[in-house]
């Protein structure tokens, strides 16, 4: 990776995190008076700009500097927050990030209608009565060629000095190009006079993660800390007056190069620190990927080598084997530690979301987020987000109440949605919950005879959690009209089929007139799991274990056919017992019954052999080979056989 390329990463990467900055500020100050949300919005702008400014993004940077002014206007009192405005700062949010996306793909970051969205900024400016002001920053005119950062603004006669003291993380990947970014950012509203130590020593990083600034400025205290204080920066220290000790304009010829040398002998202790408290690095996701395949190979090959060793019976060779399989447990487990993201990386885009839909359908909503701090495979995260938008949505259209609703009911005029999530034992639990009017299982009832899923009869006998099942049927839906957001019949279905694709499972619970939960259960990860082998008519397959209910013995005596379809009663309870003819051919003589249970629902399945527990890896089927009825995926144990891994939602959601 060129040069050029890690600073385009390292932009972006840091650009989506102050994106996200600006966006859940911009929503928390549409709730409430929040000084500390309006200067991190101010400071996450201008550090977007400035960022966008060295990296000669000049599309970004109009635009932020446009919602900068914006909020240099809110900050100083002259413009009022309200939900139109909101909007169209929103908006503006929602381009960056679309600048974003085209910049990450090598595009120029700018949009046709960059005009119009700066011209909408502006137009909010001229609301507050004046243009420009002594802090705000005004792009250059036109012909002028001066170099960025080259030529500050000319500052009022009597301007006040300035000393920062500016101290950078342990973390910062690039502290120079941080270093700078801040230079240039600080002088666009004032006079740099002195950098210390020299800005040359700055540019090449070697200056111990801390510098020194004097500037003259008219911005005050406060506005020059927010624009010092960005991404990377540990603290920042703002005095005024500067340094007592004046800077000599000519300093004696005889003294500089034992200024030079002081400073590179200075440096020495600083470059042996800065190596060793270095503790945090950003790696591409494409590496951790292709470090997780290598772990993978190293669990299988493990696998193979012990079922080498068994045959020879080396006392030497178990021992050896025994502490690569320990450390190849250590490293499995580092390398899933690694790969562990936060849920709020997710969370964070739903705020914005429960504001536009509650807005669009004339609702209050108070969101709240909870346990962003879980963590998920990254594997398992990918196809998280879908499945949470679906039921967010649907709770604010289907669930909440409009407020004169819920004034009638009793019931404050703001719903509550609730989102969060929580570790238990080897599971993650995500729920979605909502305070409106809960699930009307007679309506639900009514829908599904019309739909000839269910005989009247038949609806009689069911009870209220096998109704509320019915809404994860594909095509169905309770709306009476179709809209943007629902009444297609395809949300829950959805669901339903991501969460089991990523070997997760769904519940409902519903309270008329109190609300609807919907709890989310997904594994930490899907690349290793335990899976029970067996064998079907002599060919040998693997059950993920947490599926598995239990093995009995198989009485002949109590298999029935009813409807056309073999039953077994075991333990009082009447179970679909299937063979799989159609997968493994008919076994001769089977005496072992596998009881496997998906949702609620159960069904055994009939197998010659039970081989043992194992721990696995399992890879998705090629392209070429397709979708294949009844498998998941497969794996490779000890001897190196090729084992399919049964799919056992799909076999036990089989009617």
């Amino acid at each position: 990776m060129s040069e050029l390329d890690a600073y385009r990463s390292l932009y972006i990467a840091e650009s989506r995190e102050n994106h996200e900055n600006i966006v859940k500020n911009l929503l928390l100050l549409e709730t409430e008076a929040s000084e500390t949300a309006i200067a991190e919005i101010f400071r996450s702008a201008h550090s977007l700009k400035g960022m966008s400014a060295s990296m000669d993004f000049k599309g970004m940077e109009r635009l932020c500097h446009a919602m900068e002014d914006v909020f240099q206007e809110i900050r100083n009192g002259k413009l009022a927050v309200s939900r139109e405005l909101m909007d169209s700062l929103l908006v503006a949010s929602d381009q960056i990030e679309a600048m974003l996306d085209d910049i990450e793909c090598g595009g120029p970051g700018i949009p046709p209608n960059l005009d119009d969205l700066e011209n909408e900024l502006k137009r909010w400016i001229g609301k507050g009565g004046i243009r420009g002001g002594p802090e705000s920053v005004t792009p250059p005119a036109a012909g002028d060629t001066s170099a960025p950062g080259a030529e500050s603004p000319d500052m009022p006669a009597g301007a006040p000095r300035y000393s920062l003291a500016i101290q950078l993380t342990d973390t910062c990947d690039n502290p120079n190009l941080r270093a700078m970014i801040i230079l240039q950012n600080l002088e666009e509203v004032g006079t740099i006079e002195r950098v210390i130590p020299d800005r040359s020593v700055v540019e090449d990083g070697e200056f111990g993660r801390r510098f020194e600034v004097e500037i003259t400025s008219d911005a005050g205290i406060d506005a020059l800390k927010t624009i010092a204080t960005t991404t990377d920066v540990l603290s920042a220290t703002v005095t005024e007056g500067g340094r007592k000790t004046p800077v000599p304009a000519s300093p004696p010829a005889p003294v500089q190069p034992m200024e030079k040398e002081d400073i590179r002998t200075a440096k020495q202790p600083e470059k042996v620190e800065k190596s060793r408290e270095v503790k945090n690095i950003r790696v591409d996701i494409s590496r951790l990927d292709s470090m997780m395949n290598l772990v993978e190979d190293l669990v299988i090959n493990r696998g193979r080598i012990t079922e080498i060793a068994r045959g020879h019976q080396i006392k030497e060779l178990d021992e050896t084997l025994n502490m690569i399989g320990r450390s190849v447990s250590d490293l499995q487990a580092l390398m899933m530690d690694i790969r562990m993201i936060p849920l709020s990386h997710i969370f964070n885009r739903f705020p914005r979301t429960v504001r536009d839909i509650a807005n669009r359908e004339g609702k209050e909503v108070e969101f709240i987020v909870e346990g962003g701090d879980t963590e998920l495979d990254r594997s398992v995260m990918d196809g998280l987000n879908d499945p949470l938008l679906h039921l967010i949505r649907n709770a604010i259209d289907h669930g909440i109440e409009r407020p004169e609703v819920r004034e009638a009911a009793g019931k404050p005029r703001k719903g509550t949605l609730l989102l969060s999530a929580r570790r238990d034992r080897d599971n993650v639990i995500i729920t979605i919950k909502d305070d409106g009017q809960g699930i009307h299982a007679e309506k639900v009832r009514k829908k599904a005879i019309e739909k000839g899923l269910i005989t009247p009869e038949e609806a009689q006998a069911l009870t209220r959690e096998e109704i509320i099942d019915f809404l994860f049927h594909p095509g169905f839906s309770t709306a009476e009209k179709i809209t943007d957001i629902s009444g297609r019949g395809v949300g829950l279905d959805v669901v339903r089929t991501t969460l089991e694709s990523l070997h997760g499972t769904i519940k409902v619970d519903s309270r008329e007139g109190e609300g609807t939960t919907f709890e989310l259960l997904l594994p930490p990860t899907m690349a290793i799991v335990n899976v029970m082998m067996v064998r079907i008519n002599g060919r040998r397959c693997a059950i993920p274990i947490h599926n598995v209910v239990e093995v009995a013995g198989l009485d002949t005596g109590n298999i029935h056919t009813i409807g056309g379809r073999e039953t077994i009663l075991l333990r009082d309870e009447v179970m679909p017992l299937d063979r799989l003819d159609d997968m493994f051919g008919r076994s001769p003589a089977t005496e072992i019954l596998v009881v496997l249970q998906h949702q609620n629902r159960k069904r055994t399945i009939a197998v010659d052999e039970i081989e043992g527990q194992q721990e696995v890896v399992i890879k998705p089927l090629s392209k070429v080979v397709g979708t294949v009825r009844g498998i998941s995926g497969v794996t490779i144990p000890g001897d190196g056989e090729v084992v399919p891994v049964l799919d056992v939602n799909s076999i036990v959601s089989e009617t």
